[in-house]
């Protein structure tokens, strides 16, 4: 999952990158409004933490902005004010959740999960996809009720894969999911490649269809039929 942190304390705004990462997020930072404006243009994020106290705006502003441009990421703001007004003017305008300063990482790293559950896993940490089946808590795959040794990669793109099946996904898009928007000035994607490859084997070795087609020149595609 590709995170971005709109925080403009640097020490709150690191310390909260590292701890994400360290959970195996793709995590960035932006430090005000027009930073995360220009961001938010360029890439697509599957969650945005939104502080509503910035340098040069307010977070709702942004949060209305990121609405009315149809962004589809996830939004949970974060701020030190306690008002019940912009709690409420914050879920109107579309964010997903409210946490309050000062808070614990494991629970800002709980809202995130259940976020993502709620948006994208009808609430559930379990994914089922016909004989395929992931546990996002214990990052755990059976095929055919038979456990898949996966690395953390593989896993966060078989997950991608379902949560976006039967649309097509380009190298560049899945290379910016899993490792970040650096990718974007990489003279090619061959490592995307060589991670679709061994997720494809490692489902036919424990007797999985191959639902992974290639769409010549783009990227792939994640079909509800075997290709």
């Amino acid at each position: 999952m590709k995170l971005l942190v709109v925080e403009d304390n640097e020490h709150l705004a690191k310390n909260t990158r590292d701890f994400l990462v360290r959970e195996g997020y793709i995590c960035e930072i932006a430090d005000t409004a027009d930073a995360a404006r220009e961001k938010i243009s360029l890439f697509q994020y599957d969650l945005i933490i939104l502080d509503i106290m910035l340098p040069d705006g307010n977070g709702l502003k942004l949060l209305e902005l990121i609405r009315q441009e149809q962004q589809q990421g996830n939004v949970l703001i974060t701020s030190a004010k306690n008002s019940i007004d912009d709690k409420v003017t914050g879920l109107e305008l579309g964010a997903d959740d409210y946490l309050t300063k000062p808070f614990h990482l494991s629970e800002l790293h709980a809202r995130i999960r259940a976020i993502y559950r709620r948006k994208n896993l009808q609430g559930s940490n379990l994914v089922q996809f016909r004989e395929i089946s992931l546990n996002t808590d214990t990052l755990e795959v059976t095929v055919n009720q038979s456990p898949m040794e996966v690395t953390r990669k593989e896993f966060d793109l078989l997950l991608y894969f379902i949560v976006n099946k039967n649309r097509v996904l380009s190298r560049q898009s899945i290379a910016a999911h899993l490792w970040g928007d650096y990718t974007e000035d990489l003279a090619n994607f061959d490592f995307v490649y060589q991670h679709v490859k061994n997720l494809r084997k490692k489902i036919s070795a424990v007797k999985g269809a191959d639902y992974i087609s290639t769409v010549y020149g783009i990227g792939y595609k994640f079909n509800d039929n075997e290709s």
